[in-house]
């Protein structure tokens, strides 16, 4: 029997010990403000002008009130809060409109943390990485027309010792390698002086990183340690290299010798994140395979857009009822004045091009109102194009004259991403992927603009697929756990990151109606948060942290799970055996779990984790920390450590929330670096160091079916403060729940359960009176039951004492 999470039908994952994390990170203090004036007539929502590229600036706040209000006014922020003794930092995503906003409604604005140049030049960064390969390659293959030198090139050969195992690494390029999916293989000796072959072969696979192909690599197990090798390509060339010892591996390292990773080596997209994981499905068929999700994503797309003219009232909207792609790019419309007078208002379709003839009085002056020309278009284009008012504006303006303009949907990524209903895709990875195994679930890029989540999803998935023929821990957890790791749930936020715009946050689904802000220049506000459309805690129950507005920042959608992104993880979760998740985001380095929403005023919290479960998610997060700080010894704070709402602020309908009330997964919350798109060496630093974490994760996962100590408790008591008094409290070997009665009856999981003093303060202080008689038991989230009692009533064998007697 295991300890259920609040409202949970699944049961908790097994509790590890609890170890301090070391602090490093420094924030810039805050100056104190005075607190921000509520906007005029009670609206909240932020404008954001089309074009705008936006920031990441820091907002100065007097305290948590002061936080809170900015959240309400649905200002798109980034990860990050620092509190300071002079207050709190706060690093908003905004454009110059919206950072005016702020202004005028009394916020104080710090430094710029991220420009927009930054993200640029990230993109240009990972086109330079990708042309180096490309070209890299090329030069390969020329070489090779001038000399007589083999079409195969041995770059590494590394022989080491892993326990009693004996391991090859061979790393190779073939010129063929970017457009074969052929293997190599490598034939060794059996020491020196003996022939090639002897030894026996393995072969080696195509690395391919972000469509081009970098080298073959692969490792195997071997009876002895090989002296040379050879490699003989499909075509016939050959080469042969000597084989190095490797440097062995410190003892305390969970990596064994010879453990393979650093398989990123630029940011990918996610059509690149895609590719990534058929790819390494297709190469070990035996330990994974690539699930489509149940719900297509609305997909890269929209309408062809154009607003005409420039006073509100006489604006005119026009969208192409086709999509861009399919026929609503290069459709124009032209509002024509005659010159004459007392013309009637006309529309005229040639092929794809819409004439509307304004009308005119007798004086030849335009009259044609907005409404009126809408009326127009609708009735006379009506079979390509649909017009409206402007954001609900009755029309009443006359229409300025406007040259043909041609409808365009805006897009500018390249035909290789599908403007289709996109497919979500995770791989699953295990020895036995039938659901009998315990699962782990990672995802990633739920917030578009987060690129370093992402490749750290595709690194762990690496790792874990590489090093199991070789690496007798990775091949545990391969063999005992059920994998799931989905590298972007959120594929068309994602495109319109890398291609449209960088500081996107949200899906790309339109809601806004045609009388708010569904015309082409709000194209950049558009989109559901989509860690704001889960079903606990939400928005809709009343929560703070979401927006409802369509251009919202971290807008909620329209109802929970009204979004298929979400939908899809929802699918996830109900597989009975995920005990253990972890959602990537960036940016702030921060560690986190639920509770992750609060209501305001108040800050009434959703329900907080009970003692031990609490216990168990700081004792998990220490191991997963640790291994973190291993890199590089960078580490999360403590105060950056702990439940959402304690050490950022509160997010209503978080997946986080959803995972842990809805389903009893055990739900963290990785926040990669400092920020969304770093540059490259600082985007690879961080996707080593987080996939250490995520792999770690695994590893607890996998104790939870080996854990078999029972643990044992005891009672601490201090004289009270009131004579006859006494002050108790519980200590436990382990992170373990304690049920306890006062009333001489036997204790059962019915019985009351021991609480936590408080936010972060440990285990509650029982006052009672001396010679009171305590019964009680404890038991740990794997299940086991201190003595092996029987909490059912019968059982004799709790514990039990007298206290103060």
């Amino acid at each position: 029997m295991r300890i259920p999470t609040p409202g949970a039908r699944r049961w908790p994952a097994p509790v590890v010990a609890i170890a301090a994390v070391s602090a490093l990170l420094l924030v810039s203090p805050a100056a104190a403000v005075t607190p921000p004036a509520e906007p005029a007539g009670g609206s909240t929502e932020l404008n954001r002008l089309p074009d705008e590229a936006a920031s990441v600036v820091e907002v100065l706040l007097a305290d948590s009130t002061e936080l809170d209000r900015l959240v309400a006014t649905g200002v798109d922020l980034d990860h990050d809060v620092s509190r300071t003794e002079d207050g709190i930092v706060a690093h908003a995503v905004v454009t110059p409109s919206e950072a005016a906003a702020l202004r005028a409604r009394g916020y104080r604005l710090g430094e710029v943390v991220l420009r927009p140049a930054d993200s640029a030049d990230r993109v240009e960064e990972r086109a330079a990485t990708i042309a180096a390969h490309a070209a890299e390659n090329r030069a390969f293959t020329a070489a090779l027309a001038t000399s007589d030198a083999a079409d195969v090139r041995i770059i590494r050969a590394d022989y080491y010792t892993s326990g009693t195992n004996q391991i090859l690494s061979v790393e190779a390029k073939w010129a063929q390698g970017q457009t074969s999916t052929s293997t190599l293989t490598v034939q060794r000796d059996s020491g020196p002086g003996t022939e090639i072959g002897s030894g026996g072969s393995q072969t080696i696979s195509r690395f391919v990183d972000a469509g081009v192909y970098l080298y073959h690599r692969g490792a195997a197990t071997v009876t002895a340690r090989p002296d040379r090798i050879r490699i003989t390509s499909p075509t016939g060339d050959v080469a042969e290299a000597r084989v190095t010892e490797w440097l062995p591996t410190p003892a305390d390292d969970p990596e064994g010798p010879g453990y393979q990773k650093d398989f990123v080596t630029s940011y990918l997209t996610p059509t690149d994140l895609y590719a990534r994981i058929h790819q390494l499905a297709a190469e070990f068929p035996d330990l994974a395979e690539v699930v489509e999700l149940p719900y297509k994503t609305n997909g890269y797309r929209r309408k062809a857009q154009a607003v005409l003219g420039t006073a509100n009232a006489g604006r005119v909207a026009v969208d192409t009822l086709a999509w861009g792609h399919e026929g609503g790019n290069g459709i124009s419309v032209e509002l024509a004045d005659p010159g004459a007078a007392s013309r009637p208002l006309t529309v005229t379709v040639t092929g794809r091009d819409i004439r509307v003839g304004l009308a005119t009085d007798a004086a030849g002056t335009v009259t044609s109102t907005a409404a009126q020309v809408v009326a127009a278009l609708n009735a006379g284009a009506g079979s390509l194009v649909r017009a409206y008012t402007y954001r609900g504006n009755a029309g009443a303006g006359v229409v300025a004259p406007a040259a043909r303009t041609v409808l365009t949907d805006g897009l500018r990524a390249p035909a290789t991403v599908s403007r289709e209903p996109h497919p979500v895709y995770a791989i699953r990875i295990g020895k036995h992927r039938d659901g009998s195994r315990p699962g782990v679930l990672a995802y990633a890029q739920e917030h578009a603009r987060e690129w370093v989540p992402p490749l750290v999803a595709v690194e762990s998935a690496e790792r874990l697929l590489r090093n199991y023929g070789h690496d007798g821990r990775t091949k545990q957890l391969v063999n005992n756990l059920d994998i799931w790791i989905a590298p972007s749930v959120n594929p068309d936020g994602g495109h319109y990151s890398f291609y449209d715009f960088a500081s996107q946050r949200r899906n790309m689904t339109n809601h806004c109606p045609l009388t708010g802000a569904a015309d082409a220049l709000a194209r950049n506000s558009w989109g559901v948060d989509n860690n704001r459309n889960y079903t606990e805690y939400s928005l809709f129950d009343g929560y703070s942290g979401a927006s409802s507005s369509c251009t919202g920042d971290t807008y909620a959608g329209p109802s929970e799970l009204s979004e298929p992104e979400n939908r899809n993880l929802d699918w996830l979760a109900q597989h009975e055996n995920i005990r253990f998740s972890m959602n990537l985001h960036s940016s702030g380095n921060y560690f986190m779990w639920s509770p992750g929403a609060y209501a305001v005023p108040g800050r009434v919290s959703a329900p907080r984790p009970t003692l031990d479960q609490e216990s168990f998610f700081w004792g998990a997060s220490s191991r997963i920390l640790t291994a973190i700080k291993r890199h590089r010894n960078m580490a999360v704070t403590p105060a950056r450590t702990g439940p959402i709402s304690d050490v950022l602020y509160s997010a209503a309908g978080n997946s986080g929330d959803m995972l842990w009330y809805k389903y009893g997964i055990y739900a963290w919350n990785f926040e990669v670096g400092t920020s969304f798109q770093p540059d490259w060496d600082e985007a690879h630093q961080e996707t080593m160091e987080f996939a250490n974490g995520l792999v770690e994760l695994m590893r607890v996962a996998r104790d939870l079916d080996t854990d078999h100590q029972r643990p044992t408790s005891g009672l601490s008591t201090t004289p009270g403060d009131t004579p006859g008094m006494v002050d108790v409290t519980f200590t436990v070997s382990e992170p373990a729940a304690v049920f306890y009665t006062l009333d001489g009856a036997a204790p059962t999981y019915a019985s009351t359960r021991y609480g936590s003093a408080g936010i972060r303060e440990g285990g509650e202080t029982l006052t009672l009176p001396v010679g009171t008689r305590i019964h009680w038991f404890s038991v740990d989230a794997a299940g086991n039951v201190e003595n092996n009692y029987r909490p059912d009533g019968n059982g004799r064998n709790f514990r039990k004492a007298t206290v103060g007697g």
